[in-house]
């Protein structure tokens, strides 16, 4: 793909610096490149703790087009596999469950739990045939907090290592200990890109989410950009003397804050101080994009009428967001705007995202 080097040019200095082209969000071909220079290297959320529990536990799931196999391993270790039989591409593995070994549902090559052929049928006769050649083919696989990632790329840095600060700035919100309550995708018409600018910054709370408005104080609103991730948070506001308006949170305090954290390229955990919610960003075309939605709440709080309106409460500004990205979406195509400036005390995370993606889109 032939990108000109000043589209891909986003300054250091804020105040100078204009936004990523149109073309970014519309352009199939920029959508090619983006899977393999930036979705393909990076660690990606594909699944959680809970269903690795025990030995012998897997999952399958797709990523990137690419059928992976997640295992817990004999001595509990986690291992990624390609869900591919080195025979003739079959399928060792379908859905999840529990497997003492995995047999390919094509013509029955069976694998043990560490990827290691075990017997292949029908081979007699085959010259130079070596099992330990035909071992499923590994991927990178690690976790974190109740998830578990993965990166296509073999030569790719440790997981920790790309989280930066991150896990030092969520540990205080106690999501290890917390449990899955609920699940819910939002299929979306605009570039995840779209999406994520969106979720950059606070400067549209007070247009597009009135109720998150009244909870969080905007002129307190802060955001902080790391090397691989943005921060952004603001104190909860609590009701106000003579406020007959509800309110998800009565009281404000210092500890109280909701703290919002995105990572480079396409989740983000969203958390307040009574749950903790995943968003992950799925891009599946140029123009649509499927937001993931996962809400994780102490166990003692899942059968409550609080996890019942943690959940419509993020529902609600999911809604939101949908219905302005997909407007934006459909106005970059307009040929009235090619690219834009950024807010100075508003978009550092917007800018951060940029510079973050044009050095990924660099890296070729």
């Amino acid at each position: 793909m032939n990108i000109p080097v000043d589209d891909l040019r986003i300054e250091s200095d804020i105040s100078r610096a204009w936004s990523l082209p149109s073309r970014f969000y519309t352009d199939p071909s920029v959508f090619a490149a983006e899977k393999e220079l930036i979705l393909a290297r990076t660690w990606q959320v594909v699944g959680h703790r809970h269903q690795l529990t025990n030995p012998g536990d897997f999952f399958t799931t797709d990523l990137q087009g690419e059928p992976l196999l997640l295992v817990r391993g004999a001595s509990s270790e986690l291992r990624g596999f390609y869900n591919v039989c080195r025979h003739r591409a079959g399928p060792p593995a379908e859905g999840c469950g529990s497997r003492k070994l995995f047999r390919c549902g094509y013509h029955g090559w069976t694998y043990g739990l560490d990827g290691k052929l075990i017997s292949a049928t029908e081979v007699d006769g085959v010259q130079d045939f070596r099992p330990e050649d035909f071992a499923l083919k590994p991927v990178r696989a690690e976790e974190w907090f109740n998830l578990i990632f993965v990166n296509l790329d073999p030569n790719a840095g440790p997981l920790l290592k790309s989280l930066g600060e991150l896990p030092k700035q969520a540990q205080r919100f106690g999501f290890r200990h917390m449990k899955l309550f609920e699940r819910r995708t939002y299929e979306m018409k605009c570039n995840w890109k779209t999406y994520v600018d969106n979720y950059l910054e606070g400067y549209h709370l007070p247009s597009v989410h009135p109720g998150l408005n009244r909870e969080v104080d905007y002129n307190a609103y802060t955001v902080e950009p790391y090397s691989g991730h943005v921060r952004q948070f603001s104190p909860i506001r609590g009701a106000q003397p003579g406020d007959s308006t509800p309110r998800r949170y009565q009281e404000a305090r210092d500890d109280l804050t909701t703290d919002y954290f995105w990572i480079f390229p396409n989740w983000m955990l969203n958390c307040y101080p009574d749950n903790v919610s995943l968003n992950i960003v799925l891009p599946l075309e140029t123009e649509r994009s499927l937001a993931i939605f996962e809400w994780y709440l102490p166990e003692k709080d899942l059968d409550s009428q609080a996890a019942q309106d943690a959940v419509k409460f993020s529902d609600q500004i999911q809604i939101e967001d949908v219905a302005i990205c997909e407007r934006v979406q459909k106005n970059l195509h307009s040929r009235s705007y090619a690219r834009g400036r950024y807010s100075v005390k508003q978009e550092k995370g917007v800018h951060a995202f940029h510079r973050m993606y044009a050095r990924a889109m660099q890296d070729a």
